[in-house]
């Protein structure tokens, strides 16, 4: 999948504070963490750390929705526009569920959520770009920012390579949420 470019990203984040509902919040969310989408979709009120001097996600696996990898559970820093949906998503949340429409205790409801936004993001981005283009491209925003790869890799769940990575208890979160001020603030 392609990355999203930048201006158009910063675009879409326009939009979604002028229509400021449920979906709007899903897609800024996923904007500046290049969280998956099922993995933002199976969020709990109670996985979001605000009141925190680096607020955060703690993304773990939960009976209604597993994680693809075993590194897919970690702390993600939220900046910019995520903070901004991740506060409206809690304050407009009557149940347990950060986004109760595509996610309850029986079922997450990723494909459904995946068409909605695809749909609605089809005429804001490029050709083949979809909601999971974002991920690209917060990978690439991350590069752009000389982000050491060890710690891109750790933001965005993915596979990590060598023995010593089993080690230690990983990165703090002041240095997690210092990549990713830069790459959401370039």
């Amino acid at each position: 999948r392609l990355p999203i470019p930048l201006e158009t990203i910063r675009s879409v984040q326009r939009e979604c504070e002028m229509m400021n509902d449920e979906g709007r919040w899903l897609i800024a969310l996923i904007s500046d963490t290049g969280m998956r989408l099922s993995e933002a979709v199976g969020l709990l009120n109670g996985d979001i750390v605000l009141g925190h001097p680096h607020p955060h996600i703690v993304l773990k696996e939960h009976p209604w929705r597993r994680l693809k990898t075993k590194g897919s559970a970690r702390i993600v820093p939220i900046r910019g526009k995520s903070l901004w949906a991740a506060e409206q998503a809690i304050m407009s949340s009557q149940t347990e569920f950060l986004f109760p429409r595509y996610c309850n205790e029986n079922e997450c409801k990723s494909n459904s959520a995946s068409a909605a936004l695809n749909k609605w993001l089809r005429p804001r981005v490029p050709d083949e770009c979809v909601i999971h283009s974002f991920r690209h491209s917060i990978r690439d925003r991350l590069r752009a920012v000389e982000c050491p790869q060890d710690i891109t890799d750790r933001l965005g769940g993915w596979t990590v390579g060598g023995v010593g990575e089993g080690y230690g208890s990983g990165y703090p979160i002041e240095v997690l949420s210092k990549w990713m001020n830069k790459a959401v603030e370039r």
